[in-house]
């Protein structure tokens, strides 16, 4: 078994990528949108985190949060996050035998990757990286025309300016 290494840093602001188990033609994180947005809402009222940015595409979400000081648990979240917004679905997925054995759902990658913000820069470019996403995927040709994002919210706070990353932008070179 892997002997996977997290940076715990209380208090820490990191970036997320979290996938559905089979991302191709898979659309339910958008389908589902009303469902995971509620699912976040609740996870967050229990166990506090801020939500700096979020961008939710049909098969994967990436995030940067920030947690209250002295705590890092944020395998936690993950966990009721996706373990709560699974259960509340109807079973339809595929499984495999162990999957059954479990107990579990065939719904999301068991892993995420996350990456401890290290300063303002890295913040900055993470923030872009998520709100581009859309752009990048090909989903939209302007950022501003994906609605499940806090691009909008980010726009009315004047941080971002609504044609941002819009039609004929030069895309720097992200990989996912």
């Amino acid at each position: 078994m892997s002997n996977y290494r997290r940076l715990w840093i209380p208090g820490g602001t990191y970036f997320f990528t979290v996938n559905l188990l089979r991302r191709k033609e898979n659309d339910l994180l958008i389908r589902q949108i009303d469902l995971l947005r509620a699912v976040i809402k609740s996870v967050r009222h229990h166990h506090p985190f801020l939500i700096h940015a979020w961008v939710i595409l049909p098969e994967h979400m990436h995030c940067v949060l920030s947690f209250p000081e002295g705590d890092a648990d944020f395998e936690k979240r993950w966990r009721l996050i996706k373990g709560q917004f699974s259960k509340q679905l109807p079973a339809f997925e595929w499984r495999t035998e162990v999957q059954k054995r479990r107990n579990e759902r065939g719904i999301w990658q068991r892993r995420y990757w996350e990456h401890a913000i290290r300063n303002e820069e890295d913040f900055c470019a993470h923030m872009d990286y998520v709100h581009i996403n859309p752009l990048k995927h090909g989903l939209v040709t302007r950022v501003s025309d994906w609605p499940y994002s806090t691009f909008h919210h980010l726009v009315k706070m004047g941080i971002y300016p609504p044609d941002w990353a819009g039609e004929n932008s030069v895309l720097p070179n992200y990989q996912d």
